[in-house]
């Protein structure tokens, strides 16, 4: 009830452009919804049966205990997906938003994207472009976490002649 409410208050779930998304992230909210509420529940059944025993040990309080610290993982679970939901839908935007700006394709004004352009003197460039040149940047990133620091043997990219041959375009400079 608590997610969904968030939800509707940041006006996501109406506005959300892909009906599939849209489906997936309602479950998610649900799933995680129902997960807090059964984890408030076993919370409650906890005091209840520590109540009864008197304070002393008993089997109703530890199978309590137990369905206690199911729910509160089951909960975690729900938790670690929305979050990883939400990294992936920013992500995405991120990257919509990138490929517009870069392209050209932003929704402003024709006079703003103008003096945008005006502003960077760079050209728009092809979508296409934008995902290769962002794989060889994801390829570079990777293999410095490898630890690998410097060019490989064997790199596709020249630096005498100031072009990566893994890009067509490049090539032809």
């Amino acid at each position: 009830m608590i997610l969904a409410s968030i939800a509707t208050a940041l006006n996501v779930s109406s506005s959300f452009s892909d009906p599939e998304g849209k489906d997936q992230m309602d479950n998610i909210v649900d799933s995680l919804n129902k997960a807090y509420e059964k984890f408030v529940l076993a919370s409650a059944n906890v005091l209840e049966a520590k109540e009864s025993a008197g304070g002393q040990k008993a089997s109703l309080t530890d199978a309590a205990l137990e369905n206690f610290k199911e729910k509160w993982e089951l909960f975690r679970v729900a938790c670690d997906q929305a979050e990883e939901f939400v990294e992936s839908v920013k992500q995405r935007i991120g990257s919509e938003c990138l490929v517009d700006e870069a392209t050209g394709l932003t929704a402003a004004t024709g006079q703003a994207t103008a003096a945008a352009g005006a502003a960077t003197s760079l050209p728009p460039i092809s979508a296409v472009r934008l995902e290769q040149m962002s794989r060889a940047v994801r390829w570079l990133v990777l293999e410095l976490q490898r630890g690998s620091g410097g060019v490989a043997a064997g790199s596709v990219h020249s630096s005498s002649t100031g072009f990566d041959a893994r890009f067509s375009e490049d090539s032809t400079q």
